[in-house]
């Protein structure tokens, strides 16, 4: 097939974490490849594309998004604390480690990383924003304690700071979304046409 994935995650979001593993299932069905691309979704994208901090929006859309977050869960059958201790949470350090072990190790570390901090986030009430939690989580995925340092270089630091300006240079504004061919499929409830697209 030969076709690639873009998807722009925030570390921190809970739609992410609802598609994170039926991502990984599309791909490994369609044969297609992916680049993780942590995304600073509220410090740079929300800023210019009119995106709200979860406080800061309307009652009426905080309200709707509880109800859409249980219904997904049970949907899919995927647990979910639908307000878990550490939330509002930092993802930056989250972030950064994803794309260590994605330079380190490829994609495929990076989907593992990535699942395992969301998971930690919305399903263990582990806060992903503490070092020591980073650490045991690449050990749990058996990725190498070294990355947790290398994810501070300035190396990771620029990179996450590319792979924000491609989102906004692609026209995302939110996470998850998935990019294939400049298409964006902004949601984890839009898999099924990224699915579509990668097998037709």
């Amino acid at each position: 097939m030969g076709r690639t994935v873009d998807y722009y995650l925030a570390p921190q979001s809970p739609w992410a974490y609802l598609g994170h593993q039926r991502l990984a299932d599309i791909l490994q069905r369609s044969g297609a490849t992916v680049r993780v691309m942590p995304i600073d979704l509220g410090g740079k994208v929300f800023p210019i594309s009119g995106g709200l901090p979860l406080g800061q929006r309307a009652p009426q859309r905080q309200a709707y998004r509880l109800v859409e977050l249980q219904r997904f869960s049970a949907h899919l059958n995927a647990p979910l604390n639908l307000k878990p201790k550490y939330f509002p949470v930092g993802g930056d350090d989250a972030a950064r480690l994803i794309i260590a072990a994605d330079l380190a190790q490829g994609a495929s570390a990076a989907m593992k990383m990535a699942g395992a901090i969301l998971a930690a986030c919305w399903a263990q009430e582990r806060n992903m924003a503490d070092e020591k939690v980073l650490a045991e989580l690449l050990t749990e995925q058996g990725l190498p304690a070294a990355l947790l340092e290398r994810s501070h270089s300035q190396a990771v630091q620029e990179r996450y700071e590319s792979y924000t300006q491609a989102a906004i240079d692609a026209g995302v504004f939110g996470a998850p979304s998935y990019v294939v061919d400049g298409e964006i499929f902004w949601g984890q409830d839009r898999l099924d046409f990224v699915e579509r697209v990668l097998t037709h």
